[in-house]
């Protein structure tokens, strides 16, 4: 039977399945993908902690449901650092990233063509969960190859010591749970 992790986010109460991290530590499973009524309200609630900008980037891939809602909302136009040069990619850059959820080293990839459009601009960069930082680090080296200037990194939660963080917006805390 699945052990779960109650919050409240956005003012929706959620309940988050616990997923083991190794044999000392859990963590609680956020996934947005599906849930539009916390997509809305996240998007909604972060918007009114984020400064004016031009341009909204996320890393692929569950943070998107969320960077779009922000877009759709602002009128300001997104961008996904990608998992995999796609073939419309012209000339792709791209950083490396190891992420506390995933076990091997990741590219986070953007064509120059979307990066350009970057330049100079303000961005605020949005993702579900910031935690060790790693993403959100390769995101900042991705964007920082335009000379784009991050003017804010946002998600709905932060886990662990992220909450202890005073350069990040979030929502929530997520705590690790210790077995």
């Amino acid at each position: 039977m699945a052990e779960y992790y109650k919050t409240t986010v956005a003012g929706l109460e959620r309940e988050l399945i616990r997923c083991p991290l190794n044999d000392k530590i859990d963590i609680a499973g956020f996934i947005i993908f599906g849930d539009v009524e916390l997509t809305i309200r996240a998007a909604e609630e972060l918007l009114k902690k984020c400064p004016d900008f031009d341009y909204i980037v996320t890393p692929e891939a569950k943070s998107i449901p969320l960077a779009y809602e922000m877009s759709r909302q602002s009128g300001k136009k997104y961008f996904v650092a990608r998992k995999r040069a796609k073939l419309y990619m012209r000339d792709p850059v791209s950083v490396e990233v190891r992420s506390i959820t995933t076990d091997a080293v990741q590219t986070l990839i953007m064509d120059s063509v979307e990066g350009e459009q970057l330049r100079n601009k303000k961005i605020v960069i949005v993702d579900d969960v910031i935690s060790t930082g790693e993403s959100l680090r390769a995101v900042e080296a991705l964007v920082a190859r335009f000379d784009a200037d991050v003017v804010a990194k946002c998600a709905v939660f932060a886990e662990g010591a992220a909450a202890d963080r005073t350069d990040i917006t979030f929502l929530e805390k997520l705590p690790l749970i210790y077995k």
